[in-house]
């Protein structure tokens, strides 16, 4: 008989947050781990956590019923709902901001929650890593992502472990067009960073071993002013990746953090700022609503139950990317509305810049011959 798999659901959303943008009320998080106990107890999850990165209600939950179930979304969605009552009852900002659509139908992708979910047999010993980022976008995984599975500068494992040494597949989303690709990788690295570099229309959707296409990585890709038309938050990213015996070691994935790459969503989704990976009583992004903030929850699973979660970034080795980030954060500031600390204008469509900018399309002349 075949070993049954177990899935990995990590779904979640800012459904109102205290002070301003900074956090998640601790009775949303109470609220959240009540209703999922119910569930586990009622026997549709194996297991929960619930965490939260800056304002963002993180639900990470294991089952076995695949991905894109319509009763796990559906948990996940009602959950959101209730969070969302108690929110309002609080005054808190922003209430229930990413529920995008007023009724359940099957599913939350493309109702506001972001999703990352991946389904696989549990190996003889499990290391999963959730990482979660506040005030930024989905592209904002793409240069460590690329680091992690395939720059041998970052991933040794790439060059000496023989299990990795054929590479990964990366399968890469073109969030305007709706359609992706998928790029094998070392030999076509070149033309997997032509999209990457563009983080804020393509970006990675999965990863696979290429030895025998198991999944390696899943990200989120829900952009969320492309599913309302208009801004609404930034869309706060999350990713699964597992780790050690035929993947990235644990210190090869977190080293692709150590640089505090650059991405967009800091202060009302307009500006890039410097990706802060931090412990997670850190992750309250509070100046100019940011610089946009990543934790790492690692887990061991056993039998689908988590063992953990241990705070992965809660380490002085990365205190000196906390410290470029500042630094980062500093030089971008000085810029204040200028790019490049500012977004260019043909990305802030879905901003309120049209709307200024309505205002005053007529004061356009035609210059004089």
């Amino acid at each position: 008989m075949a070993e049954e798999k177990i899935t990995l659901s990590v779904i979640k959303a800012d459904v109102g947050s205290y002070v301003g943008h900074v956090a998640v009320h601790p009775d949303l998080m109470e609220k959240a781990r009540e209703s999922l106990a119910t569930a586990r107890k009622e026997g549709l999850l194996v297991d929960y956590h619930v965490t939260r990165c800056g304002d963002d209600l993180e639900l990470i939950m294991t089952h076995r019923r695949g991905e894109d179930d319509k009763d796990i979304h559906g948990l996940a969605w009602d959950t959101f709902l209730k969070c969302t009552a108690l929110a309002k009852g609080l005054k808190l900002y922003g209430a229930g901001q990413d529920l995008l659509s007023d009724a359940f139908s099957g599913n939350v992708k493309g109702m506001g929650p972001g999703v990352a979910e991946m389904e696989f047999i549990e190996r003889k010993s499990e290391p999963v890593i959730v990482f979660m980022a506040d005030k930024t976008a989905p592209g904002a995984w793409n240069l460590p992502l690329y680091k992690i599975f395939a720059d041998p500068f970052n991933t040794v494992g790439l060059v000496i472990d023989p299990s990795m040494h054929d590479g990964f597949d990366f399968v890469v989303l073109d969030t305007l067009k709706n359609t992706e690709i998928t790029l094998h990788c070392p030999e076509e690295i070149y033309s997997l960073l032509i999209f990457l570099g563009t983080q804020g229309r393509y970006m990675v959707r999965r990863i696979y071993r290429r030895k025998d296409g198991e999944v390696a990585a899943s990200a989120s890709t829900q952009r969320l002013s492309l599913i309302a038309g208009k801004y609404v938050g930034k869309d706060d990213p999350v990713l699964i990746v597992r780790s050690q015996a035929g993947f990235p070691a644990v210190g090869e994935v977190l080293e692709a953090f150590c640089f505090p790459t650059l991405a967009e969503g800091w202060m009302r989704g307009s500006h890039y700022g410097p990706l802060m990976p931090v412990k997670f009583a850190q992750a309250n992004p509070s100046r100019f609503d940011g610089p946009p903030r990543v934790i790492a929850a690692g887990f061991q699973l056993n039998d689908g139950k988590f063992v953990g979660p241990m705070d992965l970034f809660d380490d002085p080795s990365f205190d000196e990317a906390r410290r470029k980030a500042n630094e980062a954060a500093d030089y971008l500031r000085r810029h204040g509305p200028f790019e490049p600390h500012r977004l260019p204008l043909e990305e802030m469509e879905y901003t309120t810049m049209p709307i200024l900018m309505e205002r005053l399309k007529d004061r356009f002349k035609p210059l004089e011959e």
